[in-house]
């Protein structure tokens, strides 16, 4: 499988991450500017954004969570040649659940539809990690 086809997943996953960085940057920029937030009031991040910045923020650092283990997943399937059909379906599972988790989180953010979203990913994941773990520790192709 070539290493293009594997790390498109994560190449989404990453776009999503900057597209909600730049959203949050406009978000942030134009409250400061309009004055509706002053820098001090902020400047040792204290949560006193609008709601709206702080929905778009909280996605953010949603990122930089469990996708973190999915990135370094797909580099260790990649280094280890262990990357086959089965962690590029089970990748595309988390990867579009984690678009349809940010969605729901930076729109209506309904707690009870945002959790299963995040729990298939993490499912996803999860398993993609137990069959990683199993083929290296047993030394299975």
């Amino acid at each position: 499988m070539s290493t293009r086809v594997i790390l498109l997943p994560l190449f989404v996953e990453v776009a999503l991450t900057f597209g909600l960085l730049l959203w949050l940057a406009v978000l942030r920029i134009t409250s400061l500017r309009r004055g509706i937030v002053k820098a001090p009031q902020i400047a040792l991040r204290e949560p006193n954004w609008p709601k709206r910045t702080l929905q778009i923020s909280n996605s953010v650092s949603n990122q930089f969570e469990l996708p973190m283990l999915f990135y370094v997943l797909t580099i260790l399937q990649i280094i280890t040649h262990h990357a086959d059909i089965v962690s590029l379906v089970l990748a595309w599972i988390f990867v579009i659940a984690r678009l349809a988790h940010a969605y729901e989180h930076t729109t209506s953010n309904v707690v009870e539809r945002r959790g299963p979203l995040y729990g298939i990913g993490l499912t996803a994941l999860f398993v993609a990690w137990v069959i990683f773990a199993v083929r290296i520790l047993l030394g299975l192709p």
